[in-house]
């Protein structure tokens, strides 16, 4: 099998990227002579391209050349200069549903039912919510002494997590954008994979008060604890183990049923990218995500910077225009969110995604919408939002990996697919994340954290179909509860990142 030196994806691109890094004078497509050595994942130019001309990758410009550049030349980010992101106005909205999408394997999963529901859990588990930070140290001791006497007691329960976070007080608590960092946490009290069990831990005398955050009839002495009610820490320690006690023996009875797959959220984000990633990993998660919402699983995918030039793009899969509507709301919110920073969109790459290949958002942005597939966009959510629709959902939060994690939690996701070409040790206390990589280099790097490798699609081995059905695959035995993902085995668990766009007070 002849492998792959360098991938052109669209015949309208004036560039290709390297497979691996590739020396000067080595001959590649259209009889280029490679004119330097060119590191891995990183464009070189097919034909000349002039000061000012077009460079496109993906068959959308990426940007203009900032100098003229030859023929076999290495393109990096500092030979750009990045376009206009597309006019929201001008957004045509169902103009590309696609409705033939590949069949699903299975139509099915084991996963534990939701009392209340609109999806079933993929694990078991007692999430403490706390209302503020200053609670966290106590709690955290309270939970070292359940994990380690009363955990053992009730083999059903996967774990017993503290949704510790940086919210709750010193905040404007009614200022305009404080309703995300709120929602967020009212939402994630009843998240799936808590089997209805509500414990929650407050102070007693911090701006979000327990009426904000819990219905008034889960506001009650089974499910809340307040710290300035309890004489001392033994005390607070001994009334936080009781009352989990007893939610423990009750998720212990919890067990997994076949369920259809409608009772399924997967969220998908990317971390790390590279140039391949667009190429390997978010296509072969694209094609696993068409297949779930085929099925009718719900499928999320995010990360409002890393899809804002291409939102015309999302805005043509809309099904219809109340979706569409909501979309350009979400890229108006946040574009006005990033403009009182005083930033725009270009803030989002990172030195790695530079390395990897990356000149800037415009080629992240194109490589990142890939992994939502060709699904129609049934519905649109703010951070946080629960959703009221099945089927490809974008959920706009910020791109921060832990950020974006937390808010798809928060919307109800039970499992995530997290695609990287850099790496990262990424991972969730409240769901799985499998993890998969764009390069073969990556998993020979991280043979032990890293669940599937697309870097075969690259070199020519693979296809993305083929990677596509292996990756949904791994996402039935994982949300069954079959198997670990590796950042599962090793409790690779990042913390429950609040987004408040409110200030701090």
């Amino acid at each position: 099998m002849k492998l792959n030196n360098c991938i052109k994806l669209n015949e309208n691109d004036n560039v290709a990227i390297t497979v691996n890094a590739i020396s000067a004078g080595t001959i590649i497509m259209e009889n280029t002579v490679v004119n330097q050595n060119i590191p891995q994942g990183h464009k070189i130019a097919l034909y000349n391209i002039e000061e000012g001309e077009i460079i496109i990758r993906y068959g959308v410009p990426l940007g203009y050349a900032l100098h003229s550049i030859r023929k076999g030349d290495w393109i990096n980010e500092h030979m750009l200069r990045l376009p206009t992101p597309p006019p929201l106005d001008e957004m045509e909205f169902g103009v590309n549903i696609v409705k033939d999408l590949p069949k699903a394997p299975v139509s099915t999963f084991e996963g534990y039912p939701h009392p209340n529901g609109r999806y079933a859990g993929t694990r078991n588990i007692l999430g403490i919510v706390t209302t503020v930070q200053c609670v966290t140290g106590v709690l955290n001791n309270a939970v070292k002494k359940i994990k380690e006497e009363l955990l053992p007691h009730y083999p059903n329960v996967d774990d017993v997590v503290a949704i510790n976070h940086l919210y709750g007080c010193g905040v404007a608590i009614n200022a305009p954008g404080a309703e995300i960092p709120i929602r967020m946490l009212r939402n994630i009290v009843h998240h799936p994979n808590f089997g209805g069990e509500i414990m929650v831990i407050s102070l007693g005398c911090e701006k979000l008060t327990l009426e904000m955050l819990l219905e008034e009839t889960h506001n009650s002495l089974e499910n809340v604890i307040t710290f300035q009610d309890v004489k001392g820490h033994d005390a607070i320690v001994h009334e936080i183990v009781t009352m989990a006690n007893q939610k423990l023996k009750k998720l212990n009875d919890r067990e997994r049923v076949t369920l259809p797959l409608s009772k399924l959220c997967v969220g998908l984000q990317c971390g790390g990218s590279d140039a391949f990633s667009g190429v390997t990993a978010n296509p072969a998660a694209g094609y696993a995500a068409d297949m779930l919402v085929q099925a009718g699983a719900t499928v999320m995918f995010s990360e409002v910077t890393e899809v804002r030039d291409g939102a015309h793009i999302i805005a043509e899969r809309c099904v219809d225009e109340k979706v569409g509507k909501k979309l350009v709301a979400e890229m108006r919110w946040y574009d006005q969110y990033l403009d009182n920073g005083q930033v725009d969109r270009s803030a989002n790459p990172t030195p790695g995604n530079k390395k990897g290949g990356l000149s800037n958002i415009v080629e992240k942005a194109m490589g990142s919408i890939a992994k939502s597939g060709t699904s129609p966009v049934v519905e649109v959510l703010s951070p946080g939002e629960k959703p009221t629709k099945k089927g490809m959902i974008f959920a706009a939060t910020p791109a921060s990996d832990f950020v974006c994690g937390s808010c798809q939690l928060s919307s109800g996701m039970t499992l995530q697919v997290f695609m990287t070409g850099r790496g990262t040790p990424y991972g969730l206390a409240l769901a799985p994340v499998i993890k998969v990589c764009s390069r073969n280099n990556m998993k020979d790097m991280w043979e032990d954290l890293i669940d599937v490798n697309a870097g075969p699609i690259a070199t020519g081995e693979a296809t993305i179909q083929e990677i596509g059905i292996q990756l949904f695959n791994e996402i039935i035995d994982v949300a069954s509860g079959y198997k670990q993902c590796l950042a599962e085995k090793y409790q690779l668990h990042n913390d429950f990142s609040v987004f408040n766009p409110a200030p701090i007070t």
